[in-house]
């Protein structure tokens, strides 16, 4: 049953969408661009071994639910994306996109988004160096979901120590990061799956567990311990093990720490990480002397992804997900 909701979750055009930009990147990679798709998009400075990650994100659905932890929440994953990639975060631009601002409604979206990009800026000494908005957005009367797109920009030192999101060894033993209650309101598991009406909630941005374990994640990076490195977003940890996966290497899930919220909840600061089982010992000891929450998930297998009974090669989920443009249109 879980690896039918995560059929049905790779078949929505959020995550589509998603996966048919990296394939275009992925497709120019050229001159100083080095690593494209994933969490974020490393640029080198040219004729040095820095590099800039690059990347942008919002989940409009959550600050339609609420602009405040919305617009914090769209901060603090550019936050982790850069960090998953090895980047230290530096700096944001941001993208107001909303509806008409005469209508007290909207002008309270983008006064608590404002607000929310504000205090997760200053908690993560991440500033707003430029920006511009987008008004007026409505069809027929009725606005867009509030979308207050924020791009995010940070420095690797040493583009050679970076990280990318797709498993690399069989055996592997992969980890989570951050703290898991299996946040479902506002989810895509809730809007495709499960329909629940009712009052929406975002989860909750945690602006300390969001920068103690981003800067864990880049310690682990820089000390080259873990191989493979992705946040948990849109779709919650099962999708996000999908996007770690390649038609030759899957996973396979400890089902005993698992269900239907633990696997598409959508609770932050969460990051997965692969790692070689000589390594564990290092990874926890780390985990314990910065206080990070960590626990294992789940070991890399051949061409799979199997929870208990359950399994499914991962080239057919590759194709749902890829075929989701065609169906369409």
């Amino acid at each position: 049953m879980h690896l039918e909701h995560l059929k049905i979750l790779l078949q929505v055009p959020d995550l589509a969408s998603k996966k048919w930009i990296y394939q275009q990147y992925d497709s120019q990679v050229m001159n100083d661009t080095i690593q494209t798709g994933g969490d974020a998009a490393i640029v080198r400075v040219h004729g040095t071994e820095k590099a800039l990650a690059i990347t942008t994100d919002c989940t409009p659905r959550y600050v339609e639910a609420d602009a405040f932890e919305g617009a914090k929440q769209a901060v603090a994953e550019t936050y982790r994306n850069i960090s998953a990639v090895g980047g230290k975060p530096l700096a944001i631009t941001n993208c107001l996109n909303f509806g008409n601002p005469q209508k007290p409604e909207i002008m309270g979206q983008i006064v608590r988004a404002i607000q929310g990009i504000t205090e997760a800026c200053k908690a993560l000494d991440y500033p707003v160096v430029s920006g511009n908005v987008s008004l007026y957005n409505e069809t027929d009367g009725k606005a867009i979901q509030p979308t207050p797109a924020i791009g995010g920009v940070g420095l690797l030192k040493d583009f050679n120590k970076r990280c990318s999101t797709k498993f690399k060894m069989l055996g592997d033993e992969i980890f989570v990061i951050g703290a898991t209650v299996g946040h479902l309101s506002c989810s895509l598991f809730e809007r495709e799956i499960s329909k629940t009406d009712g009052e929406k909630k975002p989860p909750k941005v945690d602006l300390i567990e969001e920068k103690k374990n981003s800067e864990f994640v880049r310690e682990l990076i820089e000390g080259a311990t873990i191989n493979a490195c992705h946040d948990i977003s849109d779709g919650g940890l099962l999708v996000a093990l999908f996007e770690m996966s390649s038609r030759e290497l899957g996973c396979e899930i400890d089902f005993s720490k698992m269900n239907s919220a633990t696997l598409f909840g959508e609770d932050q600061a969460r990051y997965l990480v692969a790692v070689d089982s000589s390594m564990v010992k290092e990874l926890k000891k780390l985990a314990e002397k910065k206080s990070v929450v960590l626990y294992k998930i789940a070991s890399v297998v051949k061409e799979e992804i199997k929870i208990g009974e359950e399994k499914i090669t991962v080239r057919e989920l590759q194709h749902l997900n890829e075929a989701v443009f065609e169906n369409k249109f």
